[in-house]
C-alpha cells in the first residue's frame, strides 16, 4: 500500500485492527445466536463495536490520505471536544470566550501545520491574556475567576495539548508512530477494565471512579507498557526510540498519562454532576469520553519523538551521552 517501511508497519497494524473489529463481530453474532449473550449486552455490545468501526474510520481515513487530512481531524477533535467540555460545564453560555477557545485552535492548528514552533510555543500565552482580557471587558466580576479558569483549562487541554499531536505529522513516518499511540492509550483502558474485572477489589479512587481498582491499574501499567515494547520496536526501528531503556518508560508513561487523563476527566463529570460528556458516540459517550485518555499524554509523546525520533542533533546528543 505504501512504498516506506515505515508505512509498511501502518498497513500491518491497520489490517490488524480491521481485523481484530472483524473478529470482535464475529464472535458476538456467534455468542448471540447460541444464547450465551443476554439480549441487553447482546445489544449493547452491537452500539460498541459499530460505533468503534466509525471510530477507526476516522482515525485511520485521514492518516491515509495525508499529513495535511491527519491535522483537519485532529483539529475537528479537539473543537468537538471542548465543545463537549463547555456545553457540561456551562461555559457555552460565554459566547465570546467560547468563540477565543474555536479561534485559538484554528491557530494551534495553522501553526502545527506550518510547522512553525516560534508561533506554536507563543500561542497559549497570547490566548491566555487574550481570554482574560475579553472577561474584563465584559465588566462583570462575579464568576470572573470561574469563566477564565474553565476556558484556559479547556484551551490548554483540548485544544493546545492535541495540538502536538499535529505536530507529529512533519515527521514522514508519522503514521505509525501516531497509530501506536493511539492503540496504546485505547489498549490501556480495556487492559485496566479487565484486570480491574478479574482481580480488583481495592479501588483506586472511589470518590472520583469507583469502577476503577488499583490491581486494574497495575494490570493496565504492565500490558500497556508491553504493548508499546512490541510495537514501538518496529514503529521506531532505525532509531534511538527502539532501544528498550526507552520504549518502556514511554509504555509507562503513556499508561500512567492515560489513566490520569482519564481520571481527571472523571473529576471533571463528578464535578459537574453528569454520567458522560457527550452523546456523540453511541455506547460510549462524547468524543472527550472517548479520547479522554489522550490528553495528558499528547505533549509528552510528542516530546519524545522529537527528542528520539525527529530531531538529529537531539539524537546525536544523546547518542553521545549513551556512549559516555
Amino acid at each position: 500500500m505504501f512504498a516506506s517501511a515505515h508505512n509498511n508497519v501502518f498497513s500491518i497494524m491497520t489490517l490488524a485492527i480491521a481485523g481484530l473489529l472483524i473478529i470482535a463481530s464475529g464472535l458476538r453474532w456467534f455468542l448471540g445466536k447460541t444464547g450465551r449473550l443476554q439480549e441487553s449486552l447482546n445489544t449493547e455490545i452491537r452500539k460498541r463495536t459499530r460505533t468503534w468501526y466509525v471510530i477507526v474510520a476516522f482515525i485511520i481515513a485521514p492518516m491515509i490520505v495525508g499529513p495535511g487530512w491527519t491535522v483537519a481531524a485532529i483539529a475537528l477533535l479537539s473543537m468537538f471536544c471542548f465543545s463537549e467540555f463547555a456545553r457540561a460545564t456551562g461555559l457555552d453560555k460565554e459566547r465570546l470566550i467560547s468563540y477565543l477557545v474555536i479561534l485559538g485552535i484554528v491557530v494551534v492548528t495553522i501553526a502545527a501545520h506550518a510547522k512553525s514552533m516560534a508561533v506554536f510555543q507563543a500561542i497559549p500565552i497570547l490566548f491566555c491574556i487574550a481570554i482574560a482580557g475579553s472577561a474584563i471587558l465584559a465588566d462583570r466580576p462575579s464568576g470572573f475567576v470561574q469563566r477564565v479558569g474553565l476556558s484556559i483549562f479547556g484551551f490548554l487541554f483540548f485544544g493546545y495539548g492535541f495540538g502536538f499531536l499535529s505536530l507529529i505529522t512533519s515527521d514522514p513516518r508519522y503514521r505509525p508512530i501516531l497509530l501506536l499511540l493511539i492503540i496504546a492509550v485505547e489498549l490501556n483502558d480495556v487492559f485496566a477494565y479487565m484486570a480491574g474485572k478479574l482481580l480488583g477489589r481495592r479501588k483506586m479512587s472511589p470518590n472520583t471512579s469507583p469502577n476503577k481498582t488499583i490491581a486494574g491499574g497495575l494490570g493496565a501499567l504492565f500490558l500497556t507498557t508491553l504493548t508499546v515494547y512490541g510495537l514501538g520496536r518496529f514503529v521506531f526501528q532505525g532509531t534511538l526510540a527502539a532501544a528498550p531503556m526507552l520504549l518502556i518508560p514511554l509504555g509507562m508513561g503513556i499508561s500512567i498519562g492515560g489513566q490520569l487523563g482519564d481520571l481527571m476527566l472523571s473529576s471533571v463529570k463528578r464535578d459537574v454532576g453528569i454520567k458522560d460528556l457527550g452523546r456523540l458516540l453511541p455506547g460510549h459517550g462524547g468524543l472527550l469520553d472517548r479520547f479522554d485518555s489522550l490528553v495528558l499524554v499528547s505533549p509528552l509523546y510528542f516530546y519524545f519523538v522529537e527528542f528520539f525520533v525527529s530531531s538529529p542533533e537531539t539524537q546525536s546528543i544523546v547518542t553521545q551521552i549513551i556512549n559516555k
